[in-house]
Order: C-alpha cells, then sequence, then structure tokens
C-alpha cells in the first residue's frame, strides 16, 4: 500500500474495521472466560485452584514475551500477515484447548493461544493506523476500546451461559468458527503495509522474552506470595537481562524494544500514563468483587451487575473521547479523563460502612467516564507520535504497557490483601487513585502532538 494512501475506501474499512473488532472480541472473551471456568477446570482435571492458575497465567506470560518481537516482525513482514498468522495459530490451539484431558495438556495450549493472541495484539494498533484516514484515527481507536469494554462486560455473562449448557471445553471451541471467519474476512480486507527491509533481530527478541518473561512472572510470584528469594531472583535476572537488551538496542536504528521512540517525550510519557492508567483499573478491578461479595456478602451475579457501569460507562463514552481527541489536545483531555478517575476511586475508598448499590455504581462510572476519556486520546497520541514504518514498535509498546500495568495493579494487590486484614480494600483503591493521578500528570506534562508520515 502506498504511503500517501490516507486510510482505506468503504466499504472495504468497514470490512477491515469489522474483521480487527471480531479479533479483538476474541482475545478480550477468552481472557474474561477462562477466569470464570478455572473453579469448574480444576475439578474436572483433579487439581487444585493454585495450579488451576496456571491457564490463566501460561497465557499471560505467553503474550507479554511475544509482544515487542511479534510487533518488530510486523514492520518487516507486513502488520497483515503478523495479525492473520497470530489468529490461525489461536484458533488452531483453541482446538488444543478444547482436546485436552489433563493440566499439562491445557497449559500447552495455552502457551501456545497465547503466542497467537500475541500477533493479533501487538500489531492491532499498528493496523488501525492504516485503516482509517488520518482525521478519524481517534474514532478509530476509540471504537477499539468500546469493543474491548463491551466484550469485558459481557464476558462473564458469556461464560456463565455457555457452562449452563456445555463443558469448559467449548469456551475455547467457540473460537474456532469465529477464528475461521475472521481469517476469511482478513484476506480479503486487511490492507498491505510498508515493509521496513532490514533483518530480524533474534538475539533482541531472545533477551526481550527473557526480560519480560522474569519480570512478569517475578511480579506475580511476590503478589502470589511464591517465596521472596524467588521472586528477588526472577526480578534480578530480567533486570540484567533488561540491561543486555537496552544497550543492545542503542546500537541499532530500527531497534526491537524501541528505545529511540521513548527518547521522544510525547511518546514516552504516554507509554508512562498507560502504565500508570491500567494498574490503577486492574487494582479496582481484583479489589472491588473481593469488597462486594466478603465486605458486602454480595452474590456473584450481583457482583458481577454492580461491576457493570465501569465498562459499560467505557463503552459509551468511548466514541465521544474518539472524536475529541481529534479535536482537542490528548494531554488536556487525558488529563481531566485521569483526574476524573482518581476521583471516582476516592470516592470508592471513602464508601460508607453499608452503602445503597446506587451509591457505588455512580461511583464506578465516574471511574468508567475518567478511564474512556484517556484511553482513546492517549493510544491515538501515541500512535500518531511515532513515523508510519515504526507503528508496528508503537503498536507492540502499547499492547506491553497495557499488560505491565495490569500485572503491577494485580500484584499489588495480592500484596495488600496478604499484608492486611482489615482495611486492604480502602488502601488499595487509594493506591489505585495514586497510579491514576500519577497518569493524569504524565498526561498533561505532554508537549504537543506533531503530525507524522
Amino acid at each position: 500500500m502506498s504511503e500517501v494512501m490516507d486510510g482505506l475506501p468503504q466499504p472495504q474499512r468497514f470490512q477491515a474495521v469489522l474483521t480487527i473488532g471480531l479479533g479483538l472480541v476474541m482475545a478480550v472473551l477468552d481472557g474474561a472466560i477462562a477466569n470464570l471456568a478455572l473453579p469448574t477446570i480444576a475439578q474436572e482435571l483433579n487439581v487444585t485452584a493454585a495450579e488451576s492458575i496456571w491457564v490463566v497465567n501460561s497465557y499471560q506470560l505467553a503474550v507479554v514475551m511475544a509482544l515487542l518481537s511479534l510487533a518488530a516482525l510486523g514492520d518487516l513482514i507486513g502488520y497483515r500477515r503478523v495479525y492473520l498468522t497470530g489468529m490461525a495459530v489461536f484458533t488452531v490451539a483453541s482446538l488444543g484447548c478444547a482436546l485436552s484431558q489433563t493440566l499439562p495438556e491445557l497449559t500447552a495450549a495455552r502457551v501456545v493461544q497465547g503466542f497467537g493472541a500475541a500477533g493479533m495484539m501487538s500489531v492491532n494498533s499498528a493496523l488501525v493506523r492504516f485503516v482509517y484516514p488520518r482525521a478519524m484515527l481517534g474514532r478509530g481507536f476509540s471504537l477499539n476500546m468500546m469493543i474491548g469494554s463491551t466484550s469485558s462486560a459481557l464476558g462473564p455473562s458469556i461464560a456463565a451461559a455457555i457452562l449452563s449448557v456445555a463443558g469448559w471445553q467449548w469456551l475455547f471451541a467457540i473460537n474456532i468458527p469465529l477464528g475461521i471467519l475472521v481469517i476469511t474476512l482478513g484476506l480479503r480486507t486487511l490492507p498491505a503495509t510498508p515493509r521496513a527491509s532490514h533483518p530480524f533481530d533474534f538475539g533482541s527478541a531472545a533477551l526481550n522474552a527473557i526480560t519480560f518473561g522474569l519480570l512478569i512472572s517475578g511480579i506475580e510470584a511476590i503478589g502470589h506470595g511464591e517465596g521472596r528469594q524467588a521472586a528477588a531472583l526472577q526480578l534480578a535476572g530480567a533486570a540484567v537481562a533488561g540491561f543486555l537488551l537496552a544497550r543492545r538496542q542503542v546500537e541499532r536504528v530500527n531497534p526491537l524494544l524501541p528505545v529511540d521512540l521513548l527518547a521522544r517525550p510525547i511518546f514516552a510519557l504516554s507509554v508512562i500514563a498507560s502504565v500508570f492508567s491500567f494498574a490503577a483499573q486492574a487494582t479496582a478491578y481484583v479489589v472491588m468483587p473481593f469488597y462486594l461479595q466478603v465486605g458486602l456478602g454480595l452474590s456473584q451475579v450481583q457482583t458481577g451487575i454492580l461491576m457493570t457501569p465501569w465498562p459499560v460507562s467505557v463503552a459509551l463514552v468511548a466514541p465521544l473521547a474518539g472524536r475529541l481527541s481529534d479535536k482537542i489536545s490528548a494531554g488536556k483531555l487525558g488529563g481531566f479523563g485521569q483526574a476524573l478517575l482518581c476521583a471516582g476511586l476516592l470516592l470508592l475508598a471513602l464508601l460508607p460502612a453499608s452503602p445503597a448499590p446506587w451509591n457505588i455504581a455512580w461511583r464506578l462510572s465516574l471511574c468508567g467516564i475518567g478511564f474512556g476519556l484517556f484511553n482513546a486520546p492517549n493510544n491515538r497520541t501515541m500512535m500518531g507520535s511515532v513515523p508510519a514504518s515504526r507503528s508496528g514498535g508503537a503498536s507492540g509498546m502499547q499492547a506491553t504497557s497495557r499488560l505491565f500495568g495490569q500485572t503491577t495493579g494485580t500484584a499489588m494487590v495480592a500484596v495488600l490483601l496478604s499484608l492486611m486484614s482489615t482495611g486492604s480494600t480502602g488502601a488499595a483503591l487509594t493506591m489505585a487513585a495514586g497510579c491514576a493521578a500519577a497518569a493524569a500528570v504524565a498526561s498533561v506534562l505532554r508537549p504537543a502532538r506533531r503530525r507524522t508520515a
């Protein structure tokens, strides 16, 4: 595709958006339904609850280890090829998950599935940049966020509905026809993108996998109390590998870890804002169900319904945020959104002893509105501040910042829950508010966005 082409014409654009959206729905739903099914999987495979968590952890580790490498590969062979190959791997691995008879088999299939998901997630935003005209990029990113939030909100309900009529294997089998549909549509509609000519850096890819794999596993080890010495060794290994990776990247014109892009204040501050924002969101998402079920004695169904205002608010606000981000400074809009998120989290931390459901719901809605106003403008700025030829690296960094923030937030909650017998909910939500405040500062400090080719 020519560099001067500004987005795809209709109806190809609509079909490409549908292809990207369906892939996002599959990736988000897969995480949500796998979490809900863990007790059932543990019982049927005759393993402990702690062992069953590997069904989730193995997937997350595979995703974060492969994201940047696959994003860099997309720069070389085309984002469409990486996306569709990722979808094919994800679909075949879903069949492997559905046919698994033991935990090791299921875990292995989930690792492969995670690599497939990484292929889709690593270049998702890069593809959006080539699908939409430049003037509509904000709307494109906001639509992605709306699809993700809606899928997240519906995930537990869809999983519960499937489990009520079929076994847990069907949670994965449902991906097979959807994957075939996405591949068929994608081959016809996803744009061909410019390709770089430099060779793929296998050494950096290996160091990247070691760095992020040990970093995420070390953080999770702290959060789940798996031993300080083991966690310290993993984090130390991540630091050594990360240092070697960073030093290796400085010498390269097109680094796998985009240190050259991080040298741009607008890009670096967008990444920092993203990490803190998703840490705040993950902290609240983890601690609120404990508060609602253990603290207030609500059922799982009641908890799910009461948590819904947050993702629904994000989905409703996302289109408005996308349109505004095409006209208003992302620094101001994102900073205002994070200020609202910070306020909502503090209000949740200050809830009375026995709050009415509506008193919780409007606070969660405020959080969702704030997060929705931030995410699309931040994504637009992150992608729009780099050359089109580096869209893959920027897209991979975007996804990595999100996953790193979510993992860190989850680990922080686990540490607080293990250290504090009382008051942990308020402390966790106050900590989340601090993360949102940090994201607001990073957002406001960004210089005006420069247009790039």
